[in-house]
């Protein structure tokens, strides 16, 4: 055991690197030789962040609820939901686990494989918990969870599909929980058409850049949404974040910026990584999927390059990347290029 000051044993900073993504620290620890600073590539996080300045007020006061209700109509108006059908708190994080408090189920089905965060949420709240390969294969179960797009091969399960599966639930009293954490850049929301069964959660610091800020949102039908807003409490969310949160989901030419600028981008990831040997299977405007059969080799070769990427414990042959930016281009291209010439 690590005593105060000093890393975790290997194996210990190898385990954090396959369950979340953004642990440089751990990262730097293993590979201490690796030339800084460091390139996470490990989020899907936007690498270009919105301006996040904020006055000192928001700093120095409890949170009014007035700003409060301009966050949340600002929210209401970027993804297409009535204001009262919103709730904010600090991170869909939170609110995932949140989930299974307010709406305890017996058994739940989690289409999969993807963000961990669901099915363990579940099953720490005491249910029954299937990962399912499709939405067809739910079953009779009570509660179904979906990621769409799916965290991380980026599966996108078109607006019809999920307002039939919702449709089947609402008949038996059930609830479709879909995380829309990377629905910024496509076009399939259910955020427009809330119904009795369906609760949709927001991230906002992935398609804006600001993970740190800590502000998620879940939009479902009023009643459901008043239930979160009081389970959340009066201060939620910090004033920082309600005061950057509303103005950049205001900033609809920011985003549609950020759209072109990412598409832009991955179409010059996409040949870097084909070049360098990796077969891409999936992703996203924020993020891609590779399969290599020594992905695990290539990660590390990554990592002693200062370039940390997201492996898989139950898929050894995947690598998650982040987009990167036009900025890291040059450095990214000679450490892939270094990558495909190891033949090990």
């Amino acid at each position: 055991m690590a005593t105060e000051g000093e890393d975790p044993p290997r194996e210990a900073l190898m385990a954090r690197l396959f369950r979340h993504g953004g642990d440089l620290r751990s990262a730097a620890a293993l590979f201490p030789d690796a030339p800084g600073p460091w390139i996470d590539l490990s989020t899907g996080i936007n690498p270009v962040a919105y301006p996040a300045d904020v006055s000192p007020r928001a700093w120095e006061r409890l949170p009014e609820p007035g700003l409060v209700e301009a966050l949340l109509s600002a929210a209401a108006s970027r993804y297409g939901a009535g204001a009262d059908c919103v709730a904010a708190g600090p991170g869909t994080q939170a609110l995932i686990q949140w989930l299974p408090r307010l709406f305890p189920a017996r058994r739940v089905a989690v289409v999969g494989s993807t963000y961990a965060e669901h099915e363990r949420s579940w099953l720490a709240g005491g249910a029954v918990v299937d990962v399912v390969p499709d939405i067809s294969d739910v079953g009779d179960r009570e509660v179904v969870v979906v990621v769409n797009p799916n965290n991380p091969d980026g599966r996108l399960y078109r607006r019809a599909a999920l307002q039939d599966l919702a449709d089947r639930l609402d008949r038996r009293d059930g609830l479709l929980i879909v995380d829309e954490a990377f629905m910024d850049f496509e076009d399939e929301s259910l955020a427009p058409d809330l119904r009795r069964s369906i609760v949709v959660l927001r991230s906002f610091g992935k398609a804006y850049g600001l993970a740190g800020l800590r502000l998620g949102f879940a939009l479902a039908p009023p009643d459901r949404a008043l239930l979160m807003r009081r389970a959340l409490g009066p201060w939620a969310v910090s004033g920082p974040a309600i005061e950057i949160g509303r103005r950049a989901l205001l900033d609809r030419q920011w985003l549609e910026a950020t759209r072109r600028r990412l598409r832009d981008d991955g179409a010059w990831f996409d040949g870097a990584l084909a070049r360098a040997g990796f077969q891409a299977i999936g992703g996203n405007a924020l993020f891609r999927l590779v399969r290599h059969p020594r992905a695990r080799e290539r990660f590390s070769r990554l990592c002693e390059g200062g370039v940390l990427t997201r492996p898989f414990a139950g898929h050894p042959e995947w690598l998650r990347f982040g987009v990167p930016p036009p900025s890291l281009r040059a450095r990214l291209s000679e450490t892939l290029s270094q990558c495909a010439l190891d033949k090990s």
